[in-house]
């Protein structure tokens, strides 16, 4: 096997500087995927689960700075879902060539095994408050182990430095015990050990009881198995890098234009919108509600092709944990699904350069107080009215965000003359900060 070091990844342009103030986000990304995909087509999925099981990609993991690790209550759980930046599939094997020129994002070399979305799912017994918290994937962590010697990094960095490290080990201790895939599995492994420990360490030494991994190509599939999806523009949109070229208004669209839809962050036509990667998390959003709501369409799910589609896209892009049992989760995530899940976004205090790299600059003791009042249940509580938490409002709060919040920055239902509207139950978004409400169409830009 060769020894060649991880893919950098190039910074993204057109990436907009923050103040030193603290902004709420709303992401859910490739991750989100996944749980549509193990949770929402329960019963097409338990239907193949043997296939499923015989299949897919495990590994171990252990938080030995979790002081008392107790065994996972049936109920209550932390998930990490993780979702890959590289390009092959979960066996190292490069992709269809008509999948990378959906992506437009290169080949199987292109890319990197970066943890490029990255998200703890909270699900209490009660499934009263499930909480997906998401954490930027540029924060500047301390990196336990520090793998090849990197102490401090991007957290989204730690699986590709540890899968680095044990790969040359391996290779340079192998004398013909361990075939090529061997190596690389355990060479994942260790990427996933060292991603899931950084992220629970960062957190407040948190307890993880399980994790979710998928790739990029996983998520493609998954919307070619289901395809047309609905989504919706505030304005007519082109760009060359991303391949998107979408009208304004509601539009059914296949999997080839759902990923210049969701990788698009500039506009490179004529007076089109101005575009961030704030606006491309958006549309992530956007599409991937679009997506949960056709996957729960009975007739999606009668279908065998889709059915076994989506067994495949399990089987080639997605890893589990040794324990993970896939029926039983499916039955929480509908359990989850008739309440709603809440989604929070872990706050960035700047970004500044360090060593040539831009991160994210964190302040982690905040970071550890936030999370732990989402897994004690009190992060939603209301503010008391004389109290310090009556002042903690707009940027101030850091994140925080409650009922009433989310009631008053409902956006309006959009009016029926207007471009985006073509069809009844829609909703216009204009900013990124705004949380997309469930129950109608988002018109994003």
């Amino acid at each position: 096997m060769r020894n060649t070091p991880i893919p950098e990844n190039p910074a993204p342009t057109g990436r907009p500087r923050m103040s030193r103030r603290r902004r709420k986000r709303l992401t859910l990304v490739i991750a989100s995927t996944v749980v549509v995909v193990l949770g929402l087509s329960a019963a097409a999925l338990a239907f193949a689960f043997h296939t499923v099981n015989d299949g897919i990609v495990r590994s171990d993991f252990v938080l030995p700075q979790v002081e008392h690790i107790v065994a996972a209550d049936p109920g209550e759980q932390n998930i990490l879902i993780m979702g890959m930046d590289s390009r092959v599939d979960q066996n190292g094997n490069p992709l269809p060539d008509g999948v990378y020129e959906a992506l437009h994002a290169g080949g199987a070399d292109d890319g990197g095994y970066n943890a490029n979305v990255l998200m703890l799912l909270h699900i209490p017994e009660d499934r009263s408050k499930t909480v997906g918290i998401s954490i930027p994937r540029d924060d500047y962590v301390e990196i336990p182990g520090a793998p090849l010697g990197v102490g401090y990094s991007k957290i989204k960095e730690a699986y590709g430095l540890a899968m680095q490290e044990q790969l040359n080990e391996l290779v340079w201790q192998n004398e013909g015990e361990l075939t090529d895939q061997e190596i690389y599995q355990q060479a994942r492994a260790a990427g996933r050990q060292a991603q899931i420990e950084t992220v629970s360490h960062f957190l407040g030494d948190v307890r993880i009881d399980h994790f979710v991994e998928m790739t990029m190509g996983g998520f493609y599939h998954v919307t070619q198995a289901v395809a047309p999806v609905t989504v919706c523009l505030n304005q007519a949109t082109q760009d060359t890098y991303s391949g998107a070229d979408f009208d304004a208004g509601v539009q059914e669209i296949d999997a080839q234009q759902a990923m210049s839809f969701v990788r698009q962050r500039r506009d490179t036509g004529f007076d089109g919108p101005f575009l961030t990667d704030l606006d491309r998390s958006r549309r992530q959003q956007a599409f991937l509600g679009s997506l949960a709501d056709k996957l729960r369409q009975k007739s999606t799910l009668m279908n065998p092709k889709t059915v076994w589609s989506l067994v495949d896209v399990t089987q080639k892009h997605v890893a589990l944990d040794a324990d993970f049992d896939v029926l039983g989760f499916m039955r929480i995530a509908h359990e989850v699904s008739q309440t709603g899940a809440h989604f929070i976004t872990l706050p960035i205090i700047d970004f500044e350069t360090v060593d040539g790299a831009e991160v994210n600059i964190v302040d982690v003791e905040e970071i550890q107080g936030i999370v732990a009042s989402v897994l004690d249940g009190s992060y939603f509580d209301a503010p008391e009215e004389d109290g310090a938490g009556a002042e903690a409002t707009g940027d101030e709060a850091a994140g925080e965000w409650n009922e009433a919040d989310a009631d008053a920055a409902a956006p309006e239902a959009v009016d029926e003359t207007d471009e985006s509207a073509q069809l009844p139950g829609t909703a216009r978004y204009d900013s990124w900060e705004e949380p997309i409400q469930a129950g109608s169409i988002p018109c994003v830009n």
